[in-house]
C-alpha cells in the first residue's frame, strides 16, 4: 500500500473509489441518505456500505481511536476488493486529523503471511486530498512521515512476534539489533553466554541452559548529540517458553514471550527514525526457556547480578529473572538515567486484572505514571494501574534465599512479580522506574481495533510518544 498526499486544486486523480468515514447520516445529501438507510447503512461503527463508487465507513466520531478504527475497517474491506486506487477528502464535514487517518490505514492494512503458501497481494494506491485543509501541504506531509516511521516500526515489532521460535530465536535478536543499529547509525553490543557467566548474571543464565540455542544480552544505543534527557527501557525476550521443567498445560502462542524485547528494538528504530533529542538505552535478554536434562529446576538458588539470591519455586517464572538480570546491568552500565522501563508479557494475571487489550503498569512514581497516562492518551494505547501495599512483598519471602521467584498464589500475582523486579531496582533509581506488563496487549488471537491476528507491537506508539514529551 502506497499513500499520497495532494491537492486537487492543483492536480487531478483518477481514482476507482472514493472512502468517505460518516459518524451519521445528516451531513450528507439526503438522496443517498435516504437510499443508504434502505440498505441499512446508519453510520455506526463498523458498518460498511459500497454505493455509486464510494465505500462508506461508519465511525463512532470523527477522531482519535474512533477514527483509526473506522480507516483500518475500511483498508480491510478494500484489501478483499479489486479497487486499486482509492480517494480520501482530509475535509468534508471536518477536517480529519491526518496522523490518526494514517495510523489507521498502516496499522489495519497489516498482514502477516509469511508462512502462506498464496500470498494475497493487494497492491493500493491511496490518495490524499488536502483542499480545504488549515494546514499547509508541507506541513500534513510532515505529520504524515512522522506517524508512518512509527507505524512502520510497529508492523516490524508485529512481524517479529509473529515469527515461529524455530525461525527466530535468541541470536536472532541478535542479528535483527545489528541490522537496525547499521541502518539508523545506533550502538550496538552484544553478549553471550560467558559474559553472563563472568558478570555475574546468573538468574538470566539459568533460564536458557536447556535451550540448544546460546543466550543474548543485547544493548542497542541512540545518543543524539544534545539530548535532553536518557531513557532504559529493558525487555523481555523470551524467544520461546515452554515453561522449563515447571511445564506449561498449554504453549499455544507462547512465540509472543518475545514481543517485550521485540518492541525495544521498534522504539530504538523509532526514535532514531525520528532524530528525538533523548538518548534511548534499549536492553534485551533473548532467552529461550525449555526442558531437558540440563534444565534449572525448582528448588535451585540463583545468584543475580546484584548479589541477591532467588529460590526458585516455578520455572515458569522465568521471565522476571531474565529481567532481573537486565535490570542491573542497566543500572550498572548506564550513567544519570532519567527514566527506566521494563517490558514484559510477564504475567497471565494482568489479563485477568486488566482485560485483554491493556497494558498493566506498576512503580513507585506517581509523576511517570500521570506522564505515560498522558502519553496512553495520546498514543491510543491503553493502561491500567496496578497498586502496591505494604502486605504483599511479605508474599515473595523465602526461608533458604533472599527472595522466591514466585510466591505459590496467583492472588495479586501480577504485582508481586513486579515487586520482585523491584528487588533489582537501586535505591536512587526506584522513583524512575516502572514496570509494564504486556500480556495482554501484546498479543491477541483475534482482530480488534486496528490490530489484526497476532502480534500488536505493543509499547512502541506508548513509549515513543513519552520519549516525545520529554525530550
Amino acid at each position: 500500500m502506497e499513500i499520497k498526499l495532494f491537492n486537487s486544486n492543483n492536480k487531478n486523480i483518477n481514482n476507482d473509489l472514493e472512502l468517505v468515514v460518516l459518524q451519521n447520516l445528516k451531513n450528507i445529501d439526503k438522496k443517498i441518505s435516504k437510499k443508504l438507510k434502505k440498505i441499512g447503512f446508519e453510520g455506526k461503527e463498523s458498518q460498511e456500505c459500497f454505493f455509486e463508487n464510494k465505500l462508506y465507513i461508519g465511525a463512532t466520531s470523527l477522531k482519535k481511536e474512533d477514527l483509526k478504527i473506522a480507516f483500518a475497517n475500511a483498508i480491510r474491506s478494500i484489501q478483499k476488493t479489486k479497487f486499486k486506487n482509492i480517494l480520501i477528502n482530509l475535509v468534508g464535514e471536518k477536517e480529519l486529523n491526518i496522523k490518526d487517518l494514517t495510523e489507521g490505514l498502516i496499522l489495519g492494512a497489516y498482514s502477516f503471511q509469511d508462512y502462506k503458501s498464496e500470498k494475497k497481494e493487494s497492491k493500493i494506491n491511496i490518495f490524499i486530498d488536502v483542499k480545504g485543509s488549515k494546514k499547509t501541504l508541507e506541513e500534513l506531509k510532515k505529520d504524515f512521515e512522522e506517524t508512518k516511521k512509527i507505524c512502520d516500526s510497529v508492523n516490524m515489532v508485529r512481524t517479529i512476534v509473529n515469527t515461529t521460535p524455530e525461525d527466530f530465536y535468541p541470536k536472532s535478536f541478535s542479528q535483527k539489533a545489528k541490522e537496525i543499529a547499521l541502518k539508523n547509525n545506533l550502538e550496538c553490543k552484544i553478549y553471550g553466554e560467558e559474559y553472563l557467566l563472568d558478570n555475574g548474571m546468573n538468574a538470566m543464565l539459568a533460564v536458557g541452559r536447556a535451550s540448544r540455542h546460546e543466550s543474548q544480552l543485547v544493548h542497542l544505543t541512540y545518543k543524539p548529540k544534545k539530548a535532553k534527557a536518557k531513557v532504559v527501557i529493558v525487555g523481555k525476550g523470551l524467544t520461546y517458553d515452554a515453561g522449563g521443567l515447571s511445564l506449561k498445560q498449554d504453549m499455544v502462542s507462547m512465540k509472543c514471550d518475545k514481543s517485550g524485547g521485540s518492541a525495544v528494538l521498534g522504539i530504538l528504530e523509532a526514535v532514531s527514525k525520528l532524530k528525538l533529542d533523548v538518548e534511548v538505552h534499549g536492553i534485551i535478554g533473548a532467552v529461550e526457556n525449555m526442558i531437558g536434562g540440563d534444565a534449572y529446576k525448582p528448588d535451585d538458588i540463583l545468584k543475580a547480578k546484584n548479589g541477591v539470591t532467588i529460590e526458585v519455586t516455578n520455572t515458569d517464572a522465568e521471565g522476571r529473572l531474565v529481567l532481573a538480570d537486565c535490570l542491573c546491568y542497566a543500572q550498572d552500565e548506564i550513567e544519570d538515567i532519567d527514566s527506566i522501563f521494563d517490558v514484559a508479557t510477564l504475567t497471565g494475571a494482568c489479563i485477568v486484572a486488566l482485560g485483554e487489550y491493556t497494558t498493566g503498569v506498576m512503580g513507585h512514581s506517581e509523576k511517570m505514571k500521570k506522564q505515560i497516562q498522558k502519553a496512553s492518551n495520546k498514543s491510543g494505547e491503553l493502561v491500567g494501574f496496578l497498586p502496591y501495599n505494604r502486605y504483599l512483598p511479605e508474599m515473595l519471602k523465602s526461608s533458604i534465599a533472599d527472595v522466591v521467584n514466585s510466591p505459590g498464589s496467583r492472588a495479586g500475582s501480577s504485582i508481586t512479580a513486579s515487586l520482585f523486579l523491584d528487588k533489582f531496582i537501586k535505591k536512587e533509581n526506584k522513583n524512575k522506574w516502572l514496570h509494564l506488563d504486556i500480556a495482554g496487549a501484546a498479543y491477541r488471537e483475534k482482530v480488534w481495533g486496528y490490530n489484526n491476528f497476532g502480534g500488536t507491537g505493543a509499547s512502541v506508539r506508548l513509549l515513543v510518544e513519552y520519549i516525545k514529551k520529554i525530550g
